[in-house]
């Protein structure tokens, strides 16, 4: 489409205020950019906002998922089980550590991992479960029960999910068990990059402070280590965002859920179009992108195309990481998750977020229902 850049409807944009504004200017006047007060009061409003008494700031989510496979202590010769629907950071996450991802197939609703399938694929070399709460839908509670009757670690990846209530009614992140959250710039919440970490308990809390800052514990000099570290450390500037959208974050998920509404409302009655479901009984989704399916008979790419000739941008989402190069080359390949598979192929991603008007939902709505390949067909 030519014309007007402004014109152009985006995949997604951060919603930001004065008040992020305020407190950047509050770093850059105190001189601290990093490491300095606005960590520790970023933190600790996570921390109260969710319900639990700590919480780790890190530099992204994947670094969050790093340092919580080894806290887990999983390595070389270990298997884990995890969804190969997902971002490649969850399985990326075990690979640094040398650990299989081992991956089983989804629920075609919830799209998270399988229950039964995940209990099926625990082995002898089994260590984990990594279930990820995929597109801020609450992944199963039942995987709690299957890990504990294995006796398994659990990481959960909530990176998508920050706000989502599971089936008990628990906020995803609350329930005790290691949990990731992160801030990129589409995210429900954002500081432009980062993450955070969920500990269970404040030995954990230390070691995970002590590995984002070079193995420093927090009474050591600047040039002392008492340990292999990373630098996974989040600015300063990161964390006045963050303070910022945690003062804001109820506001933020209301109007991300009042977008998700309008649209449910307008691709109600157009054919060939499934909207994803917004909860189950006590099950609750946190909206982070908004992820359609088509009919299998639809021609996902054209209609991308036709999306973009009428200044409207979307995108296949999500691709199957166990068909990624570098995972294909530990045995796996098409065919062996046909759920994830079929899912993958028919997803497509339209404009989200918080600040979206009715007329620009009404306007990507409309030109679904007039595409070729969806008019009609009911």
């Amino acid at each position: 489409m030519n014309g007007d850049p402004r014109d152009q409807l985006q995949l997604a944009r951060p919603d930001l205020s004065g008040r992020e504004e305020e407190l950047l200017l509050e770093v850059l006047h105190s001189g601290w950019l990093s490491l300095g007060p606005m960590l520790g009061r970023f933190e600790e409003a996570f921390a109260e906002w969710l319900g639990v008494p700590d919480a780790v700031a890190v530099s992204s989510g994947t670094t969050a998922l790093h340092l919580c496979v080894r806290a887990r202590g999983w390595g070389a010769g270990d298997e884990v089980v995890t969804s190969p629907f997902s971002f490649v950071a969850s399985a990326n996450c075990l690979l640094y550590e040398g650990v299989r991802p081992v991956f089983c197939d989804i629920d075609p609703v919830t799209l998270n991992m399988d229950p039964g399938a995940a209990y099926e694929a625990v082995g002898d070399d089994t260590k984990g479960l990594l279930p990820v709460h995929i597109f801020g839908y609450p992944a199963s509670t039942e995987l709690h029960r299957i890990a504990e009757e294995c006796d398994l670690g659990v990481v959960e990846d909530a990176c998508e999910a920050l706000g989502a209530v599971d089936a008990e009614g628990c906020r995803v992140g609350s329930r005790g068990t290691l949990t990731t959250f992160a801030f990129y710039a589409n995210k429900q919440m954002t500081t432009g990059e980062g993450g955070m970490i969920i500990p269970p308990d404040e030995t954990s809390a230390a070691r995970f402070r002590s590995e984002r800052n070079q193995g420093r514990a927090a009474n050591m000099g600047w040039l002392d280590h008492e340990g292999l570290g990373y630098n996974y450390r989040l600015s300063d500037l990161a964390c006045a965002l963050g303070i910022a959208q945690v003062e804001r974050l109820d506001e933020l998920l209301a109007a991300r859920a009042r977008v998700a509404g309008l649209y449910e409302e307008g691709l109600a009655g157009i054919p060939g179009v499934e909207a994803p479901i917004s909860g189950r009984e006590a099950e609750r989704r946190s909206w982070f992108v908004y992820p359609v399916r088509l009919d299998p008979e639809v021609d996902r790419d054209a209609v991308i195309a036709r999306l973009g000739e009428s200044g409207i941008a979307s995108k296949a989402y999500l691709p199957c990481i166990h068909l990624f190069p570098h995972l294909r080359e530990l045995g796996y390949g098409e065919g062996q998750f046909p759920v994830a598979e079929d899912i993958s192929a028919r997803s497509l991603a339209l404009p989200f977020f918080g600040a979206m008007s009715d007329s620009e939902v009404d306007r990507v709505c409309e030109v679904l229902a007039s595409d070729p390949a969806l008019a009609g067909r009911g």
